[in-house]
């Protein structure tokens, strides 16, 4: 993806406000700033076979929170609220890609190359799922995503999910991935990551399963095509072999995170 650093400097309040970052900030403000880029251009995709095209809510919707779903999307000049289609009464995964998530264009990409290069369905799933929490939260995302989905997902699809976040930090060649050159070029050579950060990728870098967040990273990095075609229909045997759906419906099901699912479910609700 080209990225004109002026409009992404402008979308972030200008310069002074990225030098104020510290650089974890920065790149998570970089990967979003690419992704809402890659979600405009998808106005309309088709995902499980309805068309998904953001439309202005009522002006008197104000939600709370950090999250994809709580802020406006769109050009900055014509900034909108997504107006959300109502969950069902039993809300499965899909649902969420179609109402919650969509157009989800980056991480549809992500996963499709995970297929294409033969991963293991587990580490296709990580690739599908690893950043749908950017809907609810931002900051830390690879912690507050492997969270969230830990219940319902194999152990080693959300330990991958919550590592990708640090090792995109650090270049590994012998396994296909290079520090992102964009990163040098918008924030400069003395990049450092913040000490919890290096903390996590000396502990992934010696863990057992440190390749699979590995491949994460490099089908996160090169899943950034704005001409991209790309479908969930791929993945809906993947997700019922591997996503352990509660027959209750994510978000009424009692588990440790089901509230994190009903915020989704219900961003509007006032408290």
């Amino acid at each position: 993806m080209d990225i004109d650093r002026r409009a992404f400097l402008a979308s972030v309040g200008g310069l002074a406000m990225v030098e104020a970052l510290d650089p974890e900030a920065k790149a998570e403000a970089l990967e979003h700033y690419m992704m809402e880029k890659l979600d405009e251009d998808a106005a309309g995709l088709v995902i499980g076979g309805e068309a998904q095209v953001a439309a202005a809510a009522p002006d008197a919707t104000i939600r709370r929170g950090a999250g994809n779903l709580f802020g406006p999307r769109g050009p900055a000049d014509n900034r909108q609220m997504p107006a959300l289609a109502p969950m069902s009464n039993t809300p499965t995964l899909l649902e969420f890609f179609e109402k919650r998530f969509a157009p989800a264009n980056h991480v549809l990409q992500s996963a499709t190359r995970a297929l294409k290069t033969g991963m293991s369905e587990e580490i296709v799933l990580a690739c599908l799922l690893h950043d749908v929490v950017l809907n609810l939260v931002k900051v830390d995302h690879g912690w507050w995503g492997a969270q969230m989905l830990e219940p319902y997902v194999p152990e080693r699809t959300s330990w991958a999910i919550r590592y990708h976040q640090a090792l995109r930090f650090y270049p590994d060649p012998a396994n296909g991935y290079e520090y992102p050159e964009l990163y040098t070029r918008i924030f400069g050579k003395d990049y450092e990551p913040q000490p919890h950060i290096k903390a996590a990728y000396d502990y992934a870098r010696n863990h057992k399963w440190y390749l699979d967040a590995r491949m994460v990273t490099v089908n996160d990095l090169y899943a950034f095509d704005p001409n991209a075609k790309v479908s969930i229909e791929p993945f809906i045997d993947i997700i019922g072999r591997h996503f352990k759906q509660p027959k209750e419906g994510l978000g009424n099901d009692g588990s440790p995170t089901a509230h994190m699912w009903r915020t989704m479910m219900f961003p509007d609700n006032p408290l």
